[in-house]
């Protein structure tokens, strides 16, 4: 941690300390926040984040036992702040201070002070800060697995488990979950544990082929076996050979692909278009969708054969509303992603944006989180994002009250419906545009209309 970018809160009942602080720290650091009354460290604390505090044993003159900065101590460590505190102190109050030291604050200074002695003693304090941070970071393990999945709470807990569990082995995984929680992250951090993490990872979105383009994608052509076959092309099972094969949105492909699809695993070869030639392929599978396992059971939508081959070990995600321990620290991981994509300075939550975080309900999950932090990091003008930096999707406005939708315009309330519609339906647009009474083609008219 550099002083140039640090903020720091100095509180002393004396004016003389708080000036003389301030005015050499003006130039010295990124911003200096001064504050007579112990008592707004609170109201302090919601409006920004500071990366060190300076805190006075004492505040009463009559009283000089220094317990009053002990307890500053423990309430601000109680507020949720991580800032570094050096506890400001008199000749007799040494004692204290090393009691203070074993509460948890970083260091003492004792009054009058040389100023080149202070402005180390700060800069020593950030720099153990920022090693105990990039300590923490080394840590990461025990709560992420391959290189961005993250979470701390148990369902996510319970997932790295099922992960260093099943990663070694050759099983067939289906992940199931919304859209916006990770799956693909999972599908990734399974073949980067597993024994084939060194072979090909290759991802399919299925669900976006179209019937001609399906078996030519997945399991490749000849020269000439249609208009546009100019040469031959393996397809993704044979790239895929030695490693993992991840096919995205399994849940969209119809009942023709599903048994084109089932016959190449029974087999485990492929047959490109306009060949009759086989060939054998080693492949890992994992699968995801966003329906629910009730759904793919319906012999109507899709083969159960296929449901079998396909989902030995089935992994479910929860939407981020039910990992309410994950969003802050999602959040800070953005933070600092986007702080440094951006060629911005570091960049801390402020109290109020952390609480805005945990409040909403992310329709769009991490996703939505993710590009809403990016959002927040591009147009941040200061070295703290607050609440107001947060602009969430437009689906905040799906949770709009009968109150206020009295004063939309038509425009806003359909806007808000077919929102409302999609999340119902975890963003299939064949169903939404069904319950809304429209056509698949009407319906993407609206949301190229409202910016969807």
């Amino acid at each position: 941690m550099n002083l140039k970018n640090a903020a720091i809160l100095v509180i002393d009942d004396d004016q003389d300390v708080l000036t003389a602080v301030r005015l050499l720290l003006k130039t010295e650091a990124a911003s200096v926040v001064t504050e007579k009354n112990p008592e707004n460290l609170r109201w302090l604390l919601s409006k920004q984040s500071f990366d060190l505090i300076m805190l006075d044993m004492n505040f009463n003159s009559s009283i000089n036992t220094g317990n009053e900065g002990l307890f500053w101590l423990r309430k601000i460590k109680e507020l949720g702040s991580d800032a570094a505190v050096i506890m400001i102190t008199a000749y007799g109050d040494i004692d204290l201070a090393v009691r203070s030291l074993k509460e948890g604050a970083a260091d003492f200074m004792v009054k009058p002070w040389h100023n080149e002695r202070l402005i180390t003693a700060i800069k020593e304090t950030l720099k153990q800060k920022g090693n105990a941070q990039l300590k923490n970071a080394d840590k990461l393990p025990d709560s992420i697995i391959g290189s961005e999945l993250l979470g701390a709470s148990e369902p996510m807990q319970d997932i790295f488990y099922k992960i260093n569990k099943i990663a070694p082995t050759d099983a067939n995984i289906l992940i199931l979950g919304e859209n916006g929680t990770g799956k693909d992250l999972i599908a990734k951090a399974i073949h980067q544990q597993s024994l084939r993490a060194e072979q090909a990872y290759i991802k399919v979105d299925v669900g976006a082929l179209t019937e001609s383009l399906f078996e030519s994608e997945l399991f490749g052509h000849k020269k000439g076996a249609f208009t546009d076959a100019r040469e031959d092309r393996p397809g993704r099972f044979e790239s895929a050979n030695g490693g993992t094969l991840f096919l995205d949105e399994i849940g969209n492909i119809s009942l023709h692909q599903q048994t084109k699809l089932l016959s190449v695993l029974q087999n485990r070869q492929v047959t490109r278009l306009g060949s009759n030639q086989s060939t054998p392929v080693d492949i890992r599978l994992i699968c995801a969708t966003n329906l629910p396992l009730s759904e793919l059971a319906n012999e109507n939508r899709f083969r159960k054969d296929l449901i079998y081959r396909i989902n030995t070990v089935e992994i479910t995600v929860p939407p981020l509303r039910k990992r309410q321990d994950d969003i802050i620290l999602l959040a800070k991981h953005f933070v600092q992603l986007y702080a440094s994509k951006y060629l911005k300075p570091s960049l801390a939550l402020q109290a109020s944006a952390v609480e805005k975080l945990k409040q909403y309900h992310y329709p769009g999950n991490v996703r939505e989180l993710q590009y809403t932090i990016e959002r927040a990091v591009i147009m941040c003008d200061g070295e703290n994002l607050a609440a107001t930096d947060l602009i969430f999707s437009p689906m905040e406005s799906a949770s709009a009250t009968v109150e206020e939708a009295g004063n939309l315009n038509l425009s806003t309330i359909e806007k808000n419906a077919i929102l409302r519609v999609i999340e119902k339906h975890n963003g299939n647009i064949t169903k939404a545009a069904k319950e809304l009474g429209l056509t698949r083609t009407a319906l993407y008219r609206r949301l190229s209309k409202y910016d969807i």
